[in-house]
C-alpha cells in the first residue's frame, strides 16, 4: 500500500463521523462488536453496522467470525493499523 493511498483512506475515513468512531474504538479494542461500540458512542447498532461493512469493504478490518447472522467481532487489518497510525494524535 503507497503513502498516498494511505492518505486516501485516511481522508475516506475521517469524511464520515461514523468511521471515525469506529476507527477510535478499534485504537483502544483488539475486537470490536457493533452493539459494544454502538453503545459506547450513543449511536444506533445500525449506524456503527454500516461503518464495519464500509470499512470492512476497503480492507481496514476483517470479521474474524464470518458464519454469525449475529455479535460478528471484528478486528484491524495491517492496512488498517497503518491508516489507524496516521489518524492517532492527529484525529482520534
Amino acid at each position: 500500500m503507497t503513502e498516498n493511498s494511505i492518505d486516501e483512506l485516511v481522508n475516506w475515513v475521517i469524511s464520515v463521523d461514523r468511521r471515525l468512531i469506529l476507527m477510535d474504538s478499534m485504537k483502544r479494542h483488539t475486537f470490536v462488536r457493533a452493539s459494544d461500540i454502538a453503545h459506547e458512542a450513543s449511536r444506533s447498532t445500525q449506524n456503527i453496522s454500516h461503518a464495519l461493512k464500509e470499512l470492512e469493504g476497503k480492507g481496514l478490518i476483517q470479521c474474524l467470525t464470518p458464519d454469525k447472522t449475529t455479535w460478528k467481532k471484528y478486528t484491524l487489518t495491517d492496512e488498517g493499523k497503518k491508516v489507524l497510525e496516521q489518524l492517532d494524535g492527529k484525529y482520534l
